[in-house]
């Protein structure tokens, strides 16, 4: 294949992962203002279930997106995510009903949920071994540069909320621009994903089933087929496993905690920066960094050097931050504990969980694993953020950071004895090698 094309098609899949990161991110900007606009300021069931609906999407879309791709193909599932990404950004801002709005977010975390799952999974099948992690690592790079973009769209659309002209434009538009935004990209997804071949994984593997099968042998029965491998095949067991604690742990390592936290650690650290938005985009500033820094060192130091490097170099970063909060401690140590957090994520286990999720199952069964590991790693998120403000309240910030502290030293010693090395090996060697 040619080098410009493979990069043509990897750039287009990896778009899933931009809107992925815009949608999931661009809400936390405009929730002051359509809290206001739909009479909820006061109303906390109601701004958890605004909150959530997109994450009960991302969990059905994740369920249903390997089945799906294993059936018709990754490509129309592709472009199916951008159909509903386009759909969600234009109704989310156009509906002035509340039931509408959370409909449409819904649809748009089906569409999260099948790209967390697809785009990955799709530029790995067509990827080279030598450039495979690299390739996939766009995908996390198209994420944070999502997230990134919804911070300074937000904080661009935002007026001054102390002139009351102002925030009555925030109320009525401001966050209906912010979902808006989200538009053009959807629809560019959408138009590109016209020009993109099947992977041909999908269509070799689609190819011996019938050979093997017979052409009466429908899907469904080839799914129920692929299910029953992970009950029959002990070595399988072990690798769905593996994909499951590698899934979960990515989210539950804690750095989304540290997302969301990092106003609070910004002004208790004595920082007057100039507003809740700004705060939020330097944190973003320092994922697309490092991120960048991965897509250089995951194809020299290997898979599984870095998520050593990950799972053991935050657990001693939370252990540290911990005792500081402990402590008393203020200023500019915790800030740099804070963006070292944020850094060693973005370089280790944000893009290195998906390019292991891409590379570890085998051709037969890797949609529908994909699929398993994908809904258990959204359940992983559900679960942190709905336990941390339980945790913090329970055992004060110091407690928290200890016990992620301690999660990240368990995946360590979990993955040191069971995380092979991927890199450079075609996935016919890894499926070989894994699982015979």
């Amino acid at each position: 294949m040619n080098k410009s094309f493979l990069y043509f098609i990897c750039c287009v899949s990896a778009l899933g992962g931009l809107l992925f990161g815009y949608d999931w991110v661009v809400i936390g900007g405009a929730k002051p203002f359509y809290e206001l606009y739909f009479g909820i300021s006061n109303l906390p069931l109601m701004q958890g279930v605004a909150m959530t609906t997109a994450l009960v999407g991302c969990l059905v879309g994740a369920m249903v997106a390997g089945a799906a791709a294993d059936r018709y193909g990754r490509k129309p599932l592709l472009m199916f995510s951008a159909v509903l990404f386009t759909v969600s950004a234009i109704a989310t801002g156009l509906f002035s009903d509340f039931l509408l709005f959370n409909i449409a977010r819904f649809i748009g975390g089906m569409g999260i949920g099948i790209a967390s799952a697809l785009s990955p999974m799709y530029i790995a099948e067509v990827s080279p071994p030598a450039i495979r992690g690299r390739m996939v690592s766009l995908n996390q790079m198209t994420i944070v540069l999502g997230i990134l973009s919804a911070q300074i769209v937000n904080m661009l659309l935002a007026r001054d909320t102390t002139v009351a002209i102002e925030q009555e434009w925030n109320v009525a538009w401001g966050w209906r621009w912010m979902f808006w935004a989200e538009t053009l990209p959807a629809a560019l997804f959408l138009l590109m994903s016209f020009f993109i071949p099947e992977s041909p994984v999908f269509l070799n593997e689609k190819s011996r089933v019938r050979n093997v099968e017979g052409e009466s042998k429908n899907s469904s029965s080839h799914l129920w087929s692929e299910l029953s491998l992970f009950s029959r095949q002990a070595s399988l067991k072990k690798v769905l496993l593996l994909g499951l604690v590698i899934a979960v742990f990515q989210q539950w390592c804690g750095t989304n905690v540290i997302f969301n936290y990092a106003q609070e650690i910004f002004v208790g650290a004595g920082f007057n920066v100039d507003g809740m938005f700004i705060n939020i985009v330097i944190t973003g500033i320092a994922n697309v960094v490092f991120t960048i820094i991965a897509l250089y060192t995951i194809e020299k130091w290997g898979r599984r050097t870095l998520i050593l490097l990950g799972a053991g170099g935050l657990g001693v970063i939370y252990l540290v931050l911990g005792t500081c909060y402990f402590m008393g401690v203020k200023g500019i140590l915790m800030v740099a504990l804070v963006v070292t957090a944020i850094s060693v994520y973005a370089m280790t286990l944000g893009p290195v969980t998906w390019t292991l999720l891409s590379e570890i199952f085998p051709n037969r069964v890797r949609g529908v694993a994909m699929s398993i590991c994908t809904f258990a790693l959204w359940v992983g998120c559900c679960t942190l953020t709905f336990s941390f403000p339980s945790m913090n309240a329970a055992l004060g910030s110091s407690g928290t950071f200890w016990i992620y502290s301690a999660i990240c030293f368990c995946a360590f010693v979990f993955l040191y004895r069971r995380c092979p090395e991927t890199k450079g090996k075609s996935l016919e060697e890894l499926e070989r090698e894994l699982v015979s």
